[in-house]
């Protein structure tokens, strides 16, 4: 026996960052972690809206949004690499027949916890039919971390980490997020000082 610890996995859990963490991007960001393994993460931000309503994303791309429950969501911001790349975090959507259980998109990332990430056009057809997941998250852009950039940001302070809560990805509005999820962990922000962690 080594004596290593296993690695631990923060997939489907929220990074919420410290108050010392100052980059434009991240500061005060809540980021959803759609994968983590030992080549590194990537997570979207889920508490910045970008300048665009959804039905502006559609209509750059000629589809119209038929949904009246997204039509006064925003696009987030997702992170800073891809920008220009639409992310769908959605529910999945239940197919019958002899695929139950597979995506009904191209392109999607079974995130384990109960949600999806999708990447492919299609998923935001299906909402322009008014169709589609029941709830869902679109941002521009996401977060990525190399091989054990994470494990050293947590190591600095940089992030707070509790497991995920879907209210507040789809039930909560993007200015109460942060303080949400700091919730989670029976903390509010004015606890959190810029000190912490730096004696």
């Amino acid at each position: 026996m080594s004596g290593d610890s296993a690695p631990f996995n923060l997939t489907h859990h929220f990074l919420i960052a410290m108050p010392g963490l100052d980059d434009e991007m991240f500061s005060k960001s809540v980021v959803f972690v759609c994968e983590h393994s030992e080549r590194g993460a990537l997570g979207l931000i889920i508490n910045k809206p970008a300048d665009m309503p959804l039905t502006a994303l559609f209509h750059k791309i000629d589809l119209t949004l038929q949904r009246a429950d997204l039509l006064e969501q925003p696009v987030f911001q997702g992170g800073p690499v891809q920008t220009e790349r639409g992310f769908v975090l959605h529910e999945p959507v239940i197919t019958g027949g002899p695929e139950a259980g597979e995506s009904l998109y191209a392109s999607t990332m079974t995130i384990p916890g109960g949600l999806e990430m999708t990447t492919s056009r299609d998923v935001l057809e299906a909402l322009s039919i008014g169709s589609g997941p029941k709830r869902v998250l679109v941002t521009l852009g996401y977060a990525a971390w190399g091989e054990g950039q994470l494990e050293t940001e947590l190591g600095e302070n940089s992030w707070l980490t509790t497991p995920a809560d879907h209210a507040i990805i789809f039930d909560t509005p993007a200015d109460q997020r942060y303080d949400r999820a700091l919730g989670l962990l029976g903390l509010q922000s004015w606890m959190i000082s810029q000190q912490v962690g730096h004696a």
